[in-house]
């Protein structure tokens, strides 16, 4: 039986309408006063989206094989990633069979090595990965966990990121993930409101559910060290991505000065095997993070796991939707999933990618059985004002 060809590429933008989670409306918690490496500049202290966070925007990558199964992949990359798409990256990808996901991503990368390497490239080659694992399970009629091996157990465990942990809690959720509010620049002030908050949610909560902090590139070591010691009176389960990510170094220090009980996690921000190794074997980190749609995509990811994994260490992807649950329900050493509270309150639980995406789950009580659908299981949202700015 021939294997069918990849027809097409092609690339779209959308912005507004709550279609990326950068680009939310006025009052979102996300957009809220949190801690960021520009948060040294009072200007930029009251929003993210001040200083650019959503000048991007969504890029969807959609994959179509001779045989008219599509596959459809979402990430950060607006019109930049759809022109690298479209003007470069297709020629390479159009032609091939759809089982050449490895030949495919190597030709990716090393293509863009002149120009690319992280960030904006990388996102792109990962949203084109995600589409070429969503139409390949289109063609074999399987949802992307079985191409991946398998399910090594019947549902996901969330944690839930965002305001409100204690109303993440009765929805059932095993932990919350605080964003942190006030870095180095607000001085001792800052700290206390730190430290205040976790105190009053640590007492909402109880003694047994999680708390975390997610910190955002935004401290330097002296007061990452700090804020860890302090916390760790309210039993802090983690410290997340306080460093710029590119300090290894630094992070390794953190991590010797930390309290011994307190993990320290990284890796959002952080992609390709390489990067990951570096943050494991310089930084020493105690859990990675890669984001599916920014380090590589799925054939990446599951280097990036591999590796951890050889270091005993695990691999909880930055909350990703379907593109993450697939391959966290596919590997031992994920025991857990991130689910991002999008609603503007964390007050429910609403799918994170809508309105981009349909059919998208979404956890009841902190849990998750991942439909068994082909592909990744969602189809676009084809009513939205989606754009192609560039063909080839």
């Amino acid at each position: 039986m021939a294997v069918p060809r990849i027809r097409q590429l092609r690339a779209y933008t959308v912005r507004g309408g709550g279609a990326d989670y950068h680009d939310q409306a006025a009052g979102h918690w996300i957009d809220d006063h949190i801690a960021t490496p520009m948060a040294r500049y009072p200007e930029y202290r009251h929003s993210r989206q001040s200083f650019g966070l959503n000048a991007l925007g969504t890029l969807v990558v959609e994959a179509e094989a001779d045989d008219g199964s599509v596959g459809l992949g979402v990430t950060v990359g607006g019109e930049p990633g759809a022109w690298i798409v479209e003007k470069h990256l297709a020629g390479l990808v159009e032609g091939q069979r759809v089982t050449d996901l490895e030949k495919i991503w190597d030709q990716l990368y090393l293509s863009t090595l002149h120009y690319g390497r992280k960030g904006l490239v990388l996102n792109t080659v990962s949203g084109i990965d995600l589409a070429l694992w969503d139409l390949l399970g289109q063609v074999r009629q399987e949802p992307v966990y079985h191409l991946l091996g398998g399910a090594v157990r019947d549902e996901l465990v969330f944690y839930a990121t965002g305001p409100r942990p204690d109303l993440a809690q009765k929805m059932g959720f095993i932990g919350g993930k605080l964003p942190l509010r006030h870095g180095p620049a607000e001085g001792e002030e800052g700290l206390r409101a730190n430290l205040d908050a976790l105190a009053a949610m640590r007492q909402r909560v109880g003694d047994d559910f999680w708390l975390m902090w997610d910190c955002w590139m935004s401290l330097d070591l002296d007061y990452a060290t700090r804020l860890a010691h302090a916390a760790d009176e309210y039993g802090l389960r983690w410290i997340e991505e306080p460093l710029l990510p590119d300090d290894y170094w630094g992070h390794a220090d953190l991590r010797r000065r930390m309290p011994a009980r307190m993990l320290l996690t990284a890796g959002e921000h952080e992609a390709t095997r390489w990067g990951f190794r570096l943050l494991l074997e310089t930084g020493q980190v105690d859990i990675v993070q890669p984001d599916v749609g920014w380090c590589g995509g799925i054939t990446e990811l599951r280097r990036i796991a591999a590796l951890a994994d050889s270091h005993g260490k695990a691999v909880v992807p930055h909350g990703s939707s379907v593109y993450s649950y697939h391959f966290v329900l596919s590997r031992p050493n994920s025991p857990f999933a991130e689910f991002l509270m999008m609603h503007p309150d964390a007050t429910e639980v609403v799918p994170m990618l809508h309105p981009l995406l349909l059919d998208e789950p979404v956890p009841e009580g902190g849990r998750l059985r991942v439909p068994d659908r082909p592909g990744f299981g969602v189809r676009l949202n084809r009513e939205l004002d989606l754009s192609r700015p560039h063909t080839h």
